[in-house]
């Protein structure tokens, strides 16, 4: 597996287009974060009666991260599994190191973006968790079987119906299928439903086999694929039938808005729309990566190689660092994402340029200690690294 979140094989087998692509979207992942702590608003960014141009894009080029990455996670584990290492141990791997996952979402992720909150966070990196303990079951499908389950999760998951009360009955479902909701006391947030999430790493798994095609090829099915998946998108956000909760409308605010809320797509849980748009992009982005400049890639897989060393750390530094500043700045320190607008200091002003700037200090303070893990790890022989 790749030196990433799901484990680790050999440098010299790693594909660079795959380290490139989850670079970038980890570098767009940390704008917003930085967003939530440093310029928190009382809308959200994508409500298009409120929102500006540059904060509405702000936030949606970010939705490019969890679909991507999950996805390139599933070609990961496929890459994994074709390197000498038989099927059981893949199934036990996976299994083991969902566990594991779950548990560095519970026990670390939770206590830092909360800072000290009595609330418990079941996001990504619990999707992610889920999403392998249960491909340790379906790698043992046969190929065919594995796309159409993936294709149907993917395609048919928007004509399930929404719980607007999750209740000991019908939580089950609410955990496979639904929007973010709050259980238990002291609250816990799940935030990703698990079905999704599942079909596009199993589907990133099926894909996997591309990366064994000469280079032309793959890159050539990766990208009518993202051509298609775009297409997809156009047609079906057009006719306002399906594929979305929320249909997109003509807005007063004018023709500007009224294509925001045309792209505007559902993330939670993630829409036949939404994954259409962003996997098609990550495709697109996949067939381009190895294309690049030789200094952008160099510095783009520093950070695809560490991507859960990457994504504690920057979480851990936005968290102190947004402290700090609101002890500096309003007298107290303040988690504006998790009170109430009413309760923020009377000084606070959200305010995207300070968002951007601390989010370019941030990648740039990245650098030099991803690039000193990345290699550590690549040389270190321990077991137990494959799980950091």
């Amino acid at each position: 597996m790749t030196e990433s979140i799901e484990g680790s094989w050999n440098n010299k087998s790693r594909l660079e287009s795959i380290d490139i692509v989850r670079g970038l979207i980890m570098i767009i992942m940390a704008l917003d974060h930085v967003r939530d702590f440093f310029s928190y608003t009382a809308f959200r960014p994508d409500d298009v009666t409120q929102t500006s141009v540059l904060l509405f894009f702000t936030r949606w080029i970010t939705h490019l991260c969890a679909p991507t990455f999950i996805f390139l996670s599933g070609v990961s584990i496929y890459l994994y599994s074709k390197k000498g290492v038989d099927l059981k141990k893949t199934s036990v791997f996976l299994f083991t190191r969902g566990l594991w996952l779950i548990a560095v979402e519970i026990l670390v992720v939770s206590f830092i973006l909360t800072q000290g909150y009595e609330l418990t966070l079941l996001a990504v990196i619990w999707a992610i968790g889920c999403s392998m303990i249960l491909l340790a079951a379906l790698v043992w499908l046969p190929r065919w079987l594995q796309i159409i389950l993936s294709l149907t999760m993917i395609v048919g998951h928007d004509a399930l119906p929404t719980i607007e009360k999750v209740s000991p009955e019908n939580m089950l479902f609410a955990f496979l299928h639904n929007g973010p909701f709050f259980i238990g006391e002291p609250p816990i947030l799940v935030a990703y439903a698990i079905v999704p999430w599942v079909g596009v790493m199993l589907l990133g798994y099926v894909v996997g086999q591309w990366f064994f095609y000469p280079s032309q090829t793959r890159d050539s099915l990766l990208l009518r694929t993202g051509i298609f998946a775009l297409v997809l998108f156009f047609a079906l956000r057009f006719v306002n039938l399906y594929a979305d909760p929320l249909p997109w409308s003509v807005q007063e605010r004018g023709g500007v808005f009224t294509v925001l809320s045309f792209l505007k797509v559902s993330k939670s849980p993630p829409s036949l729309l939404f994954l259409s748009v962003t996997l098609g992009i990550a495709c697109i982005l996949l067939a381009y990566a190895e294309r690049i400049s030789a200094s952008a890639k160099k510095v783009l897989i520093v950070y695809g190689r560490v991507p859960l060393f990457y994504f504690v750390a920057h979480l851990a530094i936005i968290s102190a660092t947004s402290f700090l500043w609101t002890s500096l700045s309003f007298g107290k320190g303040v988690n504006l994402s998790f009170i109430s607008a009413k309760d923020w200091p009377a000084e606070y002003d959200p305010n995207l340029w300070r968002a951007y700037f601390v989010w370019v200090l941030l990648v740039a303070a990245l650098y030099f200690p991803c690039r000193w893990y990345g290699n550590y790890k690549a040389k270190s022989k321990a077991w137990w690294m494959t799980y950091l």
